[in-house]
C-alpha cells in the first residue's frame, strides 16, 4: 500500500466511527422506548467494530497485505475488490472525516466556542470516606468503586459565579442549587445523597432545582423522603422527571412522592413566581418570575399561553429546568434567560485535551456539561451525581452552586 492508500484508510475508518458515534449519540437523544433504544446501540456498536474488521480483511486477501495465493498485486486490485456500495459508503466516511470532523473539533472545551466565562470553585468531597456504613450497597458497585480512576463517588462541589445577560436588578447575587441525575438504582446509598444535600444547604440557596432522572427502580421511591426531604430554599424547590422516571417507574408515582415532600411539580408547566419577596413583610415586592418544566422528547412542554398572571405583573425574568440541553432552542425561542439541564453526565468520561465523546443529545457532545450562551439564554449543563453505569472517568459528580450575576452583552 501506497502512503496515499493508508491515507484515505485512516481517514475513512475515522469517519466510520464518527457516523456511528454520532448516531450512537442521537439515538439515544430520542423517546423511542428503551428496547427499541438499546437494540439500535448494541446494532451501531457492533457495526462499528464489524465494518473495519471485514473491510480490512477484503482488503488484505486481494492487496497483497496478507495474499490468498503468495502473489502481491497492487493496491487498486484491492479496491477494485469491494462492492460498488462499499466503495460509495467509504466516500461518504472520507467526506465526513473532513466535512463533519472539524466543526466537532472546534466544539471541544479546550477552544471555549460558545462557552461562558464564569468563575467557578471546586471543592472535590469524598463523601463515601467520611460515610459508616458504605455508600455502596451492592457488590457491583463496590467493586466498580474500587477500580484506579472511577470518580464515581468523588463529588465535585462547584460554586460558579454565572453571568446571565438579562437577570433583573433584584435577582443579582440570587443562589440557585441545582441537583440532577440522582438515579437511585440501588446500587449507591441513598444516604450519600444525603450528604449532598445537606452541603447544599449549608450553602443556603434561595431555591433549588432537581432537573430530573431521580428514580430507576420502583423499591427506591421510599427513599426520597430519606435523600430528599431536608432540601431546604427560601423561595422553594422545584422538579421534572427525566427518561429514566419514565421508562423504569410510574412517573405518577414519582411526582406523588415529590409533591408529598413539599416539592413542586414543574413539568409540562409554566409556574409564576415572586422570587426574593420578603416574606414576612405584607406588600412587599419580588421579582416576577416564570419557572418552566420541559420534559420533552420523554415529557411535555410547557404551554406559555395557559399561564396564569404573577399578581398583574409581567414576568421580568423566565428560568427552565430541562431534563436534557436539547431543549435550547426551545428556550431560546421562548425568552428563557436561564435553563438549567442534565441527562448527559458530562460524557461519563472525557479523554485529555479531546474531553467528552459519548453524550446522549442531539448536539452530541457539544453541551455534555458546562456553561453557554446563545442569545437570549444562558444554559448551565450539570455533569449529574449519579447513573446507572457505574464509571467515571475524569467526569465527577456535580453538585451546582450557582450564583447569578448580571451582565451585559
Amino acid at each position: 500500500m501506497t502512503p496515499f492508500d493508508w491515507g484515505v484508510v485512516v481517514t475513512s475508518v475515522i469517519g466510520h466511527f464518527g457516523l456511528h458515534l454520532a448516531a450512537f449519540n442521537r439515538i439515544n437523544a430520542t423517546g423511542l422506548s428503551s428496547r427499541i433504544v438499546k437494540r439500535v446501540s448494541l446494532g451501531l456498536i457492533f457495526s462499528a467494530l464489524l465494518v473495519p474488521l471485514w473491510a480490512a480483511r477484503t482488503f488484505a486477501t486481494t492487496a497483497g497485505v496478507v495474499p490468498l495465493d503468495g502473489n502481491a498485486h497492487d493496491s487498486l486490485a484491492g479496491w477494485q475488490a469491494f462492492p460498488l456500495g462499499w466503495i460509495v459508503y467509504g466516500c461518504i466516511c472520507l467526506a465526513s472525516t473532513l466535512i463533519l470532523g472539524i466543526p466537532w473539533l472546534l466544539a471541544r472545551p479546550i477552544f471555549g466556542i460558545g462557552h461562558v466565562r464564569a468563575d467557578r470553585q471546586v471543592e472535590v468531597v469524598r463523601l463515601d470516606r467520611l460515610m459508616d456504613p458504605p455508600a455502596t450497597l451492592s457488590g457491583r458497585s463496590h467493586w466498580w468503586a474500587k477500580i484506579p480512576g472511577n470518580q464515581m463517588l468523588e463529588l465535585a462541589v462547584e460554586r460558579i459565579d454565572l453571568p446571565i445577560i438579562g437577570l433583573p436588578t433584584g435577582l443579582d447575587g440570587y443562589r440557585i442549587a441545582q441537583l440532577s441525575d440522582l438515579h437511585f438504582t440501588g446500587h449507591v446509598s441513598p444516604a450519600w445523597t444525603t450528604e449532598v444535600v445537606s452541603r447544599m444547604n449549608d450553602w443556603r440557596p434561595d431555591l433549588v432545582a432537581l432537573t430530573g432522572d431521580i428514580i430507576d427502580s420502583p423499591e427506591c421511591i421510599d427513599w426520597l423522603a430519606e435523600a430528599l426531604g431536608h432540601a431546604e430554599a427560601r423561595d422553594g424547590r422545584y422538579f421534572i422527571l427525566g427518561n429514566h422516571d419514565v421508562r423504569k417507574v410510574s412517573p405518577e408515582q414519582v411526582r406523588e412522592a415529590m409533591r408529598t415532600l413539599g416539592w413542586t411539580d414543574v413539568g409540562g408547566r409554566a409556574v409564576p413566581v415572586l422570587l426574593r419577596r420578603e416574606q414576612d413583610t405584607v406588600g412587599s415586592a419580588g421579582v416576577a418570575t416564570l419557572i418552566l418544566g420541559n420534559e420533552a422528547p420523554w415529557g411535555p412542554a410547557p404551554q406559555l399561553d395557559q399561564q396564569a398572571p404573577i399578581e398583574g405583573s409581567e414576568p421580568h425574568f423566565r428560568l427552565l429546568l430541562s431534563h436534557s440541553p436539547d431543549q435550547f432552542g426551545w428556550a431560546r425561542r421562548h425568552g428563557v434567560q436561564l435553563m438549567l439541564a442534565g441527562h448527559t453526565h458530562g460524557g461519563q468520561g472525557r479523554l485529555p485535551l479531546i474531553g467528552p465523546v459519548i453524550s446522549p443529545s442531539w448536539h452530541g457532545s457539544r453541551y455534555a456539561s458546562g456553561d453557554f450562551y446563545r442569545e437570549p439564554t444562558t444554559l448551565h449543563v450539570s455533569r449529574g451525581l449519579s447513573g446507572t453505569h457505574l464509571m467515571r472517568v475524569r467526569c465527577r459528580p456535580e453538585l451546582s452552586l450557582l450564583t447569578l450575576r448580571r451582565a451585559s452583552v
